[in-house]
């Protein structure tokens, strides 16, 4: 049983976010305010507030921890939308009024949650104010960028509505993470750049600190110009007094929509009353001005009070569900045996006053607007030029009618807009990429047209470039995270080979005739001095081409070349070494083969390591003799049988040079490819200038072929990637 006029309110707000902070001041105020006004009533709020730290799951513990252990009656909270899709689960399960006040995700309004109410509005509510700014200034084409989570995917599909009714479109969607850090914002601001499109709406939550890094990257690009409109959602429209002035001052130029607070005496007065507690509350932190949220909240504390007035409270009690083995927390949560809950939540939908923030509603299960203001960020200052309501659309004030016109206005009837720039004409919504600036990339014809290849469009005189360096270079723009618009530029002469050599076509990056150069570019030192390079994509090292000869000469005596004359020597010896050897050997036995004249014995003796058998040869030393010369004339045999297949079969080539010093000593004319460095190189080592001749890769081999007596060359000096495409 509950103590008699106790009401326990579970509160869950981010209590170091701006928005948390402003709401706790708020809402301790509200409850200040309202049992001071009524000191009759016998049931009073005792709230328990808990923070979430920004943290779904933490958000979903403590409204457990509030159920189980304080027996709360409502929760008010939490902050965020993703938040808030936990706790109304939680709260649904046990029979517990969840209320919000800025959780605006349109898909929380749900019939599968009765008890989570919206003391806020929801985002789709905004979203016809902003086609009709669209629709007013004739933009066709918006970009959303919007932080990547369930609040700010959520308003996307009412966006896309909305701007259809009128047949505008979103050409792309930009999603930036919360995770994301400022260069990776700043990669995909460059990106926006890159598109046509000049129109953008920013729907970032005010816990979202990219809302405030888009903006200062966005001013440091050049986005915050005349040529660009940005509008704000309500997310940082509704809390953008509070924001930093560099914030501020980057944002300038920038349109938004918030909801409409009407003025009132007693809304002065109770903000310059909380200027005052939120000073006190929080000495460390700069002040803050007070925006919607803190009103919301504020009201949503007289709501819940004058709902827990009427609801009896006499016998209730709150029961826990009967334990279940291996049951989890949210198994036992507890459930009003007399429908408190249901009671409680009738009571609140039946609620309806004139709050701070303006007429407060909750029948429909969140608030309901009809009134958007629309704002100017112009000097640091959020500036108030018109309104959008849904009957008469953008109008600049209120007491006047505007057109009959149920959805959208037909025209721009605001104040002044001062536009990013501090321009007063109206963006045009288009603009072509990067301010129509284009990358400049220098180009040369290359002697090996597979590396690099410019040609003029002869109808659009347009240059175009091709070849396995262009290839890399777009291969690398593809990889980019944003596109670079560019456009080649031809160094020298585009019909043919071009006459300008590496050195001074590399040096144009330096005068700035381009921004970079692509091409078969060779790192060199003195370049370095005047041009940064890319790390190298092909191999480098400079070799010779030389002309070949046939290492064979295929005459009458061939024969004879499979073995070198030492091995024909040595072979001829060791054949008489055996036959002298056995010779001895049988001798010693008397063999009687071995009679008769000396010649006849010498002849038997040479005989024998070619045709000795065992009935010839008797012992047996002489025998072991002959197999072992056997083997050796085998291996003999096989490999001058090979060696003369080969000479016979293969072309045997050579080079008629072997060594770059060579040339220097016989004075030999040698080539290399015009325009390159290698015709320094080479004279840089060594040789005569008049002995060093350029040519066209295409010369090449006749003058190979004509030698250097005959008014060729003796060798080419080339690189090697060009070595291999000549080949």
């Amino acid at each position: 049983m509950l103590e008699a006029g106790i009401f326990d309110v579970g509160v869950i707000l981010h209590l170091k976010s701006l928005v948390g902070k402003m709401a706790r001041t708020s809402i301790l105020m509200a409850m200040e305010d309202f049992y001071a006004v009524h000191r009759n009533y016998t049931t009073k709020l005792v709230l328990h507030i808990r923070d979430s730290n920004g943290d779904n799951m933490r958000a979903a513990s403590q409204a457990v921890d509030l159920l189980q252990n304080y027996y709360v009656r409502a929760i008010i909270g939490p902050q965020k939308s993703s938040e808030a899709t936990f706790v109304s689960d939680i709260g649904n399960n046990s029979q517990v009024p969840v209320i919000s006040f800025t959780a605006t995700n349109p898909t929380l309004s749900s019939a599968d949650v009765p008890y989570f109410l919206r003391a806020t509005l929801s985002d789709a509510a905004q979203v016809n104010s902003l086609a009709a700014l669209i629709k007013a200034y004739g933009w066709k084409e918006v970009v959303p960028i919007y932080e990547d989570t369930d609040y700010g995917r959520g308003i996307i599909p009412y966006l896309v509505d909305a701007l259809q009714e009128f047949g505008a479109s979103m050409p792309y969607r930009s999603a930036i993470s919360r995770s994301a850090n400022s260069d990776q914002v700043e990669k995909e601001l460059y990106k926006l750049m890159t598109m046509p499109t000049r129109v953008y709406i920013v729907h970032m939550s005010s816990a979202f600190s990219f809302g405030s890094t888009l903006f200062t990257k966005a001013k440091e690009l050049g986005m915050m110009s005349g040529a660009y409109a940005w509008i704000l959602t309500d997310g940082i429209a509704n809390v953008v007094d509070s924001l930093s002035p560099s914030v501020l001052d980057a944002m300038d130029g920038a349109l938004g929509v918030r909801f409409h607070v009407p003025k009132s005496k007693e809304l002065d007065d109770f903000t310059k009353r909380w200027n005052a507690r939120y000073r006190q509350d929080n000495l460390d932190d700069p002040p803050l001005q007070l925006s919607i949220f803190g009103l919301w909240g504020y009201d949503t504390i007289w709501a819940l009070a004058q709902a827990a007035e009427k609801v009896s409270m006499d016998n209730a009690t709150f029961q826990k569900q009967q334990d279940i083995k291996n049951s989890t927390c949210l198994g036992t949560l507890g459930i009003s045996t007399m429908s408190i809950g249901h009671k409680l939540l009738d009571a609140i939908l039946q609620r309806k006053f004139r709050g701070l923030s303006g007429d407060f509603d909750l029948r429909s299960r969140q608030l309901q607007s009809s009134i958007f203001q629309i704002i100017n960020v112009v000097r640091r200052e959020p500036k108030g030029i018109g309104f959008w309501t849904a009957k008469h659309g953008i109008i600049q004030n209120l007491n006047q009618n505007g057109s009959e016109h149920t959805y959208l206005n037909s025209g721009p009837n605001l104040t002044q807009v001062v536009w990013p720039g501090e321009v007063s004409t109206v963006p045009k919504g288009w603009q072509i990429p990067t301010n129509g600036k284009k990358l400049r990339v220098g180009v040369q014809t290359s002697g090996y047209p597979e590396l690099m290849k410019v040609e003029m469009d002869p109808l659009t005189n347009a240059i175009i470039a091709t070849g396995y360096a262009i290839d890399v270079f777009e291969e690398v723009l593809k990889r980019l995270p944003y596109a670079i618009p560019y456009e080649y530029v031809a160094f020298h002469n585009v019909k043919g080979v071009s006459h300008g050599s590496y050195d001074d076509f590399v040096y144009q990056v330096n005068l700035g005739v381009y921004q970079i150069a692509v091409g078969d570019i060779t790192i060199r030192h003195n370049r370095t001095s005047y041009a940064d390079f890319t790390l190298p994509y092909t191999e480098s090292g400079i070799a010779m081409i030389v002309p070949v000869k046939d290492g064979t000469t295929k005459g009458t005596w061939i024969f004879l070349k499979p073995l070198t004359t030492d091995l024909w020597f040595g072979s001829i010896v060791f054949f008489i070494f055996t036959g002298a050897v056995i010779w001895l050997l049988e001798r010693r036995i008397d063999n009687t083969e071995l009679t008769g004249s000396i010649s006849r014995q010498l002849g038997i003796a040479i005989f024998f390591p070619f045709f000795a058998d065992r009935e010839r040869v008797e012992s047996i030393l002489s025998r072991l003799v002959i197999i072992v010369w056997a083997l050796v004339l085998l291996v003999i045999t096989s490999s001058y049988t090979a060696n003369l297949s080969s000479m016979l079969t293969v072309q045997q080539l050579q080079p008629t040079v072997t060594d770059v010093h060579e040339l220097l000593e016989k004075g030999e004319y040698v080539g290399y490819t015009n325009g390159s460095y290698l015709g320094d190189l080479l004279e840089q080592i060594g040789f005569d200038r008049r002995k060093i001749k350029a040519y066209n890769p295409d010369d090449f081999d006749d003058a190979l072929y004509e030698g250097s007596k005959n008014g060729g060359i003796a060798a080419v000096i080339e690189e090697v990637p060009c070595i291999k495409i000549f080949l």
